[in-house]
C-alpha cells in the first residue's frame, strides 16, 4: 500500500508541474524536459510514469477535471439533500468561477486544452468538452426538478455557457470575484421556476 501511495503521490507531482508549466507557457511549452524542470525530477522519471507527452498531458486534464468533481461534491454534501434546484445550480457554478489563484490557474490550464483541441492538437474535442457536457446536464437535471419545460436543455446550456464565458472574462481582469457573483446570481434569478411569479411581482 505505501508503494503504491507512493506511485500515485508522484503522478500527482509530475501532473501538478504540468499544471504550472501550461499555465505559464501554454500547451505548447509542456514537454518532457519542462514539466521535469518543474518537478524537480530527471526526464526519465516523468518518462517512467507517462510513456507519451499525450499520456501525461490526458493526465494532467483528468486532474483539473477530477480536482473541480471534489469541489463540486463537498459543496453538494455541504447543500444537503433538501437543496432548492437555484442553490444547486448555483453552487454549481460558482464552483466553477477562478474565485483564486489555483482555480484562476486551472481555468487558463483547461483553455488551454480547448484551443489546442480546435487547433487540432493535443487531446480531442471529445475529451476536452466532457466536463463541458456533464455540467450541462446537471443543470438541466436541476432546472426539471424546478420547473420541467422543452427548453430545459437549452436553458441550462445557455447558463454554462453564460458560466463559462464569465471564467474567461475573470481570468482577463474584466470582472472581480464580487462582480462576477453578482451577475452569476442576476443569472440565475432570470431561472424560469414555481417562486417565478413571486419575483416578478
Amino acid at each position: 500500500m505505501p508503494r503504491l501511495a507512493d506511485h500515485e503521490q508522484r503522478r500527482r507531482e509530475i501532473t501538478d508541474a504540468a499544471r504550472r508549466v501550461i499555465a505559464r507557457g501554454g500547451l505548447e511549452s509542456a514537454t518532457f524536459q519542462s514539466v521535469a524542470a518543474e518537478a524537480g525530477i530527471s526526464v526519465r522519471l516523468v518518462q517512467y510514469y507517462f510513456g507519451t507527452k499525450k499520456d501525461f498531458l490526458r493526465a494532467t486534464h483528468l486532474a483539473v477535471s477530477a480536482d473541480a468533481g471534489d469541489r463540486f461534491a463537498q459543496r453538494f454534501a455541504a447543500l444537503g439533500e433538501a437543496a432548492e434546484p437555484r442553490d444547486v445550480i448555483y453552487a454549481m457554478l460558482e464552483e466553477l468561477l477562478p474565485m483564486n489563484e489555483a482555480r484562476r490557474r486551472d481555468t487558463i490550464v483547461l483553455g488551454a486544452f480547448q484551443a489546442a483541441s480546435l487547433a487540432g492538437s493535443g487531446l480531442s474535442m471529445d475529451e476536452t468538452l466532457g466536463g463541458t457536457r456533464w455540467l450541462i446536464a446537471a443543470v438541466a437535471e436541476q432546472l426539471r426538478r424546478s420547473c420541467d419545460s422543452a427548453d430545459t436543455d437549452r436553458d441550462a446550456t445557455l447558463i454554462v455557457l453564460a458560466a463559462a464565458a464569465l471564467t474567461q472574462s475573470m481570468v482577463a481582469g474584466v470582472h472581480t470575484n464580487e462582480a462576477a457573483t453578482e451577475l452569476l446570481e442576476h443569472l440565475l434569478h432570470r431561472i424560469p421556476g414555481p417562486d417565478a411569479a413571486r419575483r416578478s411581482e
